[in-house]
């Protein structure tokens, strides 16, 4: 690892770290006894609100639409409960704030591919399944895109399957390409994630695709075709957004495994 790399991926993680103090200062936090952090340590709590502002940036790349009115039920707890992510798909429901496990970022990027989705067990939200079953009934965008994201946050990656095949043939044309950036990050973090970088290799590149494209080229061993995509997801990306210092993340640690 190059001495001149390595300040950009410090001030990189810096950032995350004030930004999650930061909302953690402002935000409303989550009361202790709704639910147990999966992970103990200085980084501060991500603050619910927050983090369902981010879950829905991935949308505004689609139609011109703000989603108002709405938060998945189980929210709280699933920002809460959720445990680290290291390879986070940039789509509706996910959010940067679950890339905290920064010990491995900055220790080496050796073996990333160990580090790709896993599973693990699925979340209990019966309230979530039934605002699912709404909206299927209801045919209704773009909240079938957030209620598909939540359902993969929880894991409930067969419940999701169900639900995307539903909705699959009523999906409204300005929805399409966000639905199918959707329905390629639910394999990704079902740990399938061949199947999901040949869809999003197959998918218009918006940025959310682009970024997942990178991510994907990344994670399964190929820095040097990540970095491309990555470099164009991030010039899209909002300034100083918290998926754009996550892009930025990924690329330096493109640019380290391409070194070595």
């Amino acid at each position: 690892m190059s001495q001149e790399t390595q300040p950009r991926l410090a001030d990189l993680l810096a950032r995350y770290l004030e930004q999650q103090a930061e909302a953690h200062r402002v935000g409303a936090a989550v009361p202790d006894a709704e639910v147990t952090p999966y992970e103990a340590g200085p980084v501060q709590p991500v603050d619910a609100k927050l983090a369902w502002d981010e879950a829905q940036v991935a949308l505004s790349f689609y139609a011109a639409q703000k989603v108002d009115g709405v938060v998945l039920p189980h929210w709280p707890a699933l920002v809460a409960s959720h445990e680290p992510v290291v390879a986070l798909a940039f789509a509706a429901g996910n959010f940067p704030q679950l890339v905290r496990n920064f010990h491995l970022l900055v220790t080496g990027t050796a073996d990333l591919a160990s580090h790709r989705p896993n599973p693990g067990r699925p979340a209990e939200v019966p309230l979530l399944l039934d605002f699912a079953d709404d909206v299927t009934r209801k045919r209704d965008f773009p909240r079938a895109l957030l209620a598909l994201g939540g359902l993969r946050l929880a894991r409930q990656f067969e419940a999701a399957e169900r639900f995307a095949q539903a909705l699959d043939a009523v999906v409204p044309a300005e929805w399409r390409a966000g639905w199918d950036n959707e329905r390629a990050a639910l394999p990704w973090h079902a740990g399938h994630v061949e199947e999901a970088r040949q869809r999003w290799q197959a998918l218009e590149p918006t940025a959310p695709v682009l970024f997942n494209r990178g991510l994907a080229e990344l994670f399964v061993g190929r820095p040097g075709a990540a970095r491309v995509p990555l470099e164009e997801a991030i010039v899209q990306l909002p300034a100083g957004s918290a998926w754009q210092h996550l892009g930025r993340l990924y690329l330096t640690l493109a640019q380290l495994a391409e070194a070595k």
